[in-house]
């Protein structure tokens, strides 16, 4: 599964070499509710992505270990002990999975798997740390309790509750989890990339539902001539090449 790579190069290359890195460890990962909590504006000590700030987030997945290498939690910014205001945010993952791709070369099974491993941004429940996803726009705001800020709670201790969930999926094999809240950040480009990433996993599925194969009639084209190794997965996946 290569077509994200160039989408975790370019991410990884907006990351300066002073961000904080921690090694995953599940007896450190802040406690999970279980369920969505409210957290209500008089008990928030800090809102991330609020007051109208940058607020962002997406998935890339490989099977590439240089890309992802092991488990971990990068903070470049504030951690939240630190904030004294309401402030930008990216979370970004970058998962590295084993081979989901069935033998037939039906990438059905790919497709799917990938879903189920984007879809584990809604079912971590961080105590305290209340999310709000918006996948149409990419964005992702936190509202953090005075309470949960006083319990001690920080990036390192969320990051590894989410690398807790993904690795409950037996085809994650390592995560690289980033936080972003330097005021100076590429939000932007940031964003751009989320749109990208979006804009692949659509085009894969569209692909699998069948798409025409006139490629100057196809609205796919401009992915699929950035992206190295979609135009060869369409075409593969109707037995035929390219006109």
């Amino acid at each position: 599964m290569e077509l994200y790579n160039e989408l975790i190069r370019e991410t990884t290359s907006l990351l300066p070499e002073t961000v904080r890195r921690w090694d995953y460890d599940p007896a450190a990962a802040w406690e999970d509710a279980g369920s969505s909590e409210l957290v209500l504006l008089r008990d928030t000590a800090c809102e991330l992505g609020g007051s109208g700030k940058d607020a962002v987030q997406y998935t890339c997945v490989t099977t590439s270990r240089a890309l992802v290498e092991r488990d971990e939690v990068l903070l470049w910014g504030p951690d939240l002990k630190e904030l004294r205001a309401d402030a930008p945010y990216a979370r970004i993952a970058l998962l590295r999975v084993g081979d989901i791709e069935s033998d037939d070369g039906d990438d059905t099974a790919a497709y799917h798997a990938i879903k189920d491993m984007e879809f584990v941004k809604y079912h971590v429940f961080p105590r305290g740390y209340m999310l709000r996803v918006s996948t149409e726009s990419h964005r992702e705001q936190v509202r953090v309790s005075k309470q949960a800020l006083k319990k001690g709670i920080d990036f390192r201790r969320v990051g590894c509750d989410f690398i807790r969930r993904y690795k409950e999926n037996p085809n994650v094999l390592a995560v690289k989890l980033v936080f972003v809240t330097a005021p100076q950040a590429p939000y932007a480009a940031l964003t751009s990339l989320a749109k990208r990433t979006t804009d692949i996993t659509h085009a894969l599925c569209g692909i699998l539902d069948g798409m025409p194969m006139d490629c100057t009639a196809c609205h796919l084209k401009p992915i699929c001539d950035e992206v190295e190794g979609m135009k060869t997965l369409h075409f593969g996946q109707k037995g035929t090449t390219a006109l």
